[in-house]
C-alpha cells in the first residue's frame, strides 16, 4: 500500500472533528512530499533537530507538532515556527516556551501532557498539579502561550478496557479544565496507530498516526 492510499484509508475511517497528526518521525522528507501531495498538512515530530531540518526543507504551509518529550534547551529552536506542542509536562518547560515565544512575539499554541498510563516512564502532570498552577495564577503570567487542550498516552497494553478507561479519564479531565481555560481550550491529542479508533469513541478529537500512514520505521542510522 502506497502512502496515498493509506493516507485516504485513515481519513475515511475519522470523523470530521478530528484532527489528523501524520508522525513523519524517523520518515526522509520524500515521504512527507507524499502526504503533502494527497492534501496532508499537520506533521509531527519527535525530535527537535529532525523537525528543524526538515522545516528547512519543506513547503512553508505545514503545520508542524512537536510531539515528543521536549527538553528546554532545545524550546528556543523550534520557537519561530512550531504550530503546536503537545508534550508540555512541567511548569519550568511552560516558562521557557513562554519566554522563548515573547523573544520571537509570538503567541505558541500547547497542550498539557497528563500521566495517564500505568507506565512510571511516561511524563505528564496529574490533575492536582494543573490545578494548583491554575489556583496559583501562572497561567496569568504567562502571556505568550495559549493552552489549547490535553494530550495523553495510554498504556502499552493489549488490555482494551484499560486503555479505553485511561482516554476516558483524560477526556473527562478535558471536558473540567475547560470552565478554567475558555473557548480556546478544545483539544484531546490521545490515539496513535494502534489505539486511534479507541481514543476516538473515549472522546479524542486530534489523533497522532504514524506507521498506518508511512509504514514500520527504521531506528538503525
Amino acid at each position: 500500500m502506497s502512502i496515498q492510499s493509506n493516507l485516504k484509508n485513515i481519513q475515511a475511517s475519522i470523523p470530521e472533528h478530528v484532527t489528523l497528526v501524520a508522525v513523519s518521525k524517523t520518515k526522509p522528507s520524500s515521504d512527507i512530499e507524499e502526504a503533502y501531495a494527497s492534501g496532508q498538512r499537520i506533521f509531527g515530530e519527535n525530535k527537535v533537530q529532525e523537525l528543524c531540518d526538515k522545516f528547512e526543507v519543506l513547503p512553508k504551509d505545514i503545520e508542524w507538532h512537536m510531539i515528543g518529550h521536549l527538553q528546554r534547551n532545545k524550546v528556543k529552536y523550534i520557537t519561530p515556527f512550531v504550530s503546536l506542542i503537545h508534550g508540555v509536562d512541567s511548569e519550568r518547560l511552560l516558562r521557557e516556551i513562554n519566554k522563548q515565544a515573547a523573544k520571537n512575539d509570538r503567541i505558541v499554541n500547547c497542550l498539557l501532557q497528563f500521566h495517564i498510563a500505568k507506565e512510571e516512564t511516561k511524563f505528564g502532570f496529574s490533575r492536582e498539579e494543573i490545578l494548583e498552577l491554575i489556583s496559583t495564577g501562572v497561567f496569568n503570567e504567562l502571556k505568550n502561550i495559549c493552552i489549547k487542550g490535553v494530550m495523553g498516552m495510554a498504556t502499552n497494553t493489549d488490555n482494551q478496557d484499560e486503555v479505553a478507561k485511561e482516554f476516558s479519564s483524560l477526556s473527562s479531565l478535558a471536558n473540567e479544565l475547560q470552565a478554567h481555560f475558555g473557548d480556546d481550550f478544545k483539544t484531546v491529542s490521545m490515539g496513535m496507530s494502534g489505539d486511534y479508533s479507541l481514543a476516538i469513541e473515549n472522546g479524542s478529537n486530534m489523533v497522532r498516526v504514524g506507521s498506518s500512514i508511512f509504514g514500520h520505521r527504521n531506528y538503525q542510522k
